[in-house]
């Protein structure tokens, strides 16, 4: 269907899309109509302009046309005036969509993830003269309100990675303002003297025709016939050598000079703008995607700034020091005040504020990748508590020509601690590989088959089991949605979901440290991010909810200002944190006929007084390897099952955690404890252990009372707790 139609006096425009109802309605539900207006503005030479039936006036607002992802035809008829029409994008790639044929311009546009102000450019040629056509729109999001949610995103990522949002070479732009604080990285300083270009050079060559000058006095000596007239300070010395016709007299004459402070500063400002442009073009050409247009542009600004850098004016004005004091020159005179003007623009930082200035941004899939990894680590640490110390280790990468990205895998390490013990780590976008010192990957972590690269690994660390023991869990961002429930809730897309379940079973556990160096499974759970959204208790009866207690794989909407919503995840992470390991471990469904034991129960077991210096000794050193009991063992208390042993010391408490590795009797001569009061072949039970590691850094106490006759107790590590006195 033919969605706009522009009437130009040198062609007719016509742009069609066959799936925009669809695409219309699907940016209805999710964003409300209400926010999908925008303006629209052209160049001169329009007879009218149409959106489907509805006249269209040049600023005005109506219904949105273009949308992310979406296929847009467009065919321009030209006049047989007309010669040599091209599709005008700094993109490469856009122009070879375009072809020029007896007088008809065609092709397609799709702007896939890139949201933002932009503008449809033709370039043609009538005769001799090239013409150049604008027209201006915004491109929105089917997903999300282009104008709250894109710049709630795009603040919360500024606030935590500086200038990590912007990019280059992308087809819409957003409005910034000049800000007092933070940097100015090149992409920023290029961005606006793309815009400032053509007043900057017009002001300079008005300089040049007319520029301000300032008399200044020099010492001359003259002979007494050369001189114009007399000044009265040499009147005396004039009349002592009027003989002397060769007598050469010292005198002050005033020319207009051009060696102002202004001038200066103007052959300053040129040459710096100058070369860093020619820089700066040099690595922009050499990226592949950009257009002969925009080349052949930079070629004419180039050596239009070079001519005025070498024009013979500033050969007789001298360098720039500074400027030691305020200037109206600078501030107030016609030209000077431009440059000086595009001067300091270049040298200020920008902040997102709806400006007249243009930059452009990373594509909306990449920021809504950034800000859920941003969102996540915020939610992790307002869980952990106010207390958690924040260990900030990742970085921004520089990537393509001067644009940043996030570091990835260790480089992107945020890690949470209390008391110098580590509770959890996140870390952005790494890449498991079979290699095991990929400089992007994990530490353990591998991948025996292909490469596998979730968005945001959360690792919690957990104490009751093992030590130092790293749950993992997988979230990843996807900048889509499905369909929408009866229900009005909007679904995940399915194969992110598969996406879920292929991470869990590629990505092992790898300890070379350890002797067999076999893998292990280490993915527990995977969850989908995305841009959702529906009423919280709907939501949560989802399916892509549900099965996140049965299978641990599934779905949370996310979006920026959706509190009720982000609520959802919010209890989930909680849950995750405060859940002990071996609960955790407990829910993880086994292979069929496979039986899954989770090591959890505890033996306490006191340390008798015949025995305890040497088993205190071995204990301390962690070279305990048999644990005999006495000639009793309370029957109250199953052998089967138990997993590990904590030895009791009476005035000291409990500290080390051993693995019981098997249990068999033997008799009281083998023990090497003999009893006084009992016989040499009395029976007992013998605990074979390994060190396992360390409850707590010094010992503590508990309430011997628990204890089986003061000597045993069978808990385990979640009730472990309840044990110790206060």
């Amino acid at each position: 269907m033919e969605l706009l139609t522009i009437q130009h006096e040198d062609f007719t425009m016509y742009v069609e899309c066959s799936k925009y109802e669809a695409i219309w309605g699907k940016a209805v539900r999710n964003v409300g109509g209400e926010n999908l207006l925008t303006t629209y503005t052209w160049t001169d030479g329009v007879k009218s302009a149409t959106i489907g039936d509805d006249a269209l006036q040049n600023g005005s607002q109506s219904r949105a046309v273009f949308f992310d992802n979406a296929e847009y035809p467009i065919w321009v008829e030209f006049g047989s005036h007309v010669s040599k029409a091209q599709f005008g994008s700094m993109l490469q790639a856009d122009n070879d969509r375009f072809s020029y044929r007896g007088h008809t311009l065609a092709g397609f546009i799709n702007y896939g993830n890139e949201i933002g102000r932009s503008e449809l450019q033709l370039v043609y040629n009538i005769g001799k003269e090239q013409k150049h056509f604008k027209l201006g729109y915004e491109v929105l999001s089917t997903k999300l309100n282009y104008h709250e949610h894109w710049k709630k995103i795009i603040e919360d990522i500024e606030a935590e990675y500086r200038m990590l949002s912007l990019d280059y070479m992308k087809r819409t732009f957003h409005g910034f303002t000049p800000d007092t604080t933070g940097d100015t990285p090149e992409l920023i300083w290029w961005s606006i003297f793309a815009k400032e270009q053509e007043t900057f050079i017009k002001a300079c060559r008005g300089i040049i025709e007319r520029p301000r000058r300032r008399l200044r006095g020099y010492e001359v000596y003259l002979r007494a016939d050369k001189l114009k007239c007399v000044p009265t300070n040499i009147e005396n010395e004039l009349a002592e050598h009027r003989k002397e016709q060769a007598h050469l007299y010292r005198i002050e004459e005033h020319i207009q000079s051009n060696d102002t402070q202004e001038n200066r500063f103007l052959k300053y400002a040129l040459g710096q703008i100058a070369g860093k442009y020619e820089t700066l073009k040099r690595r922009i050409e050499a990226i592949k995607n950009t257009s002969d247009t925009l080349k052949k542009e930079m070629d004419a600004v180039q050596r239009e700034l070079t001519h005025l850098k070498r024009h013979p004016f500033f050969r007789t004005v001298g360098r720039f020091k500074g400027l030691t004091q305020e200037s109206l020159v600078l501030q107030r005179a016609t030209g000077y005040s431009q440059v000086y003007r595009t001067w300091n623009l270049l040298r200020r930082a920008y902040s997102l504020n709806d400006g007249m200035y243009r930059l452009q941004s990373k594509d909306i899939a990449t920021l809504y990748e950034i800000w859920c990894f941003i969102e996540v680590s915020h939610i992790v640490r307002e869980q952990l508590g106010i207390d958690v110390d924040v260990d900030h280790r990742n970085r921004m990468e520089m990537n393509g020509v001067f644009t940043w990205e996030l570091g990835k895998g260790e480089h992107s390490r945020i890690l949470f601690r209390k008391d110098g013990v580590e509770l959890a780590e996140l870390v952005y976008n790494p890449k498991h590989t079979e290699k095991e010192n990929d400089s992007i990957s994990m530490e353990h972590l591998v991948v025996p088959t292909v490469p596998q690269k979730p968005d945001i690994v959360l690792q919690l660390t957990k104490d009751d089991i093992e030590k130092d023991m790293k749950m993992t869990y997988l979230f990843d961002a996807k900048y889509r949605i499905n369909d929408r429930t009866n229900e009005g809730v909007d679904t995940p897309p399915d194969d992110a979901i598969n996406q879920m379940h292929r991470y869990r079973d590629a990505i092992y556990y790898k300890d070379n440290q350890n002797a067999d160096g076999k893998l292990k499974k280490e993915v527990i759970g995977g969850y989908i991010l995305f841009p959702g959204n529906g009423d919280p208790l709907e939501v949560a009866k989802a399916k892509f909810q549900q099965s996140l207690d049965e299978v641990n794989i599934g779905a949370f909407p996310l979006r920026p200002n959706d509190v009720e919503n982000r609520k959802l995840l919010e209890y989930f992470i909680k849950e995750l944190i405060d859940t002990k390991s071996a609960t955790t471990i407990s829910k993880v469904i086994p292979q069929k006929g496979t039986f899954m034991e989770v090591g959890d129960r505890v033996l306490i077991g006191l340390v008798r007084e015949s025995s305890r210096k040497n088993y205190l000794k071995k204990f301390e050193d962690g070279e305990a390897d048999l644990y005999y009991t006495g000639p009793s063992f309370p029957t109250t208390i199953a052998l089967h099952n138990l997993h590990y042993f904590v030895p009791y010391f009476k005035d000291k408490g409990i500290r080390d955690v051993y693995e019981i590795t098997r249990v068999r009797t033997i008799k009281g001569s083998e023990a090497k404890q003999i009893d006084a009061e009992a016989g040499k072949d009395d029976l007992r039970l013998a605990f074979h252990l390994k060190p396992h590691h360390q409850l707590s850094d010094d010992y503590r106490a508990i309430k011997p009372h628990l204890l089986v006759d003061y000597t045993f107790y069978d808990t385990t590590f979640g009730e472990l707790e309840h044990l110790f006195a206060e």
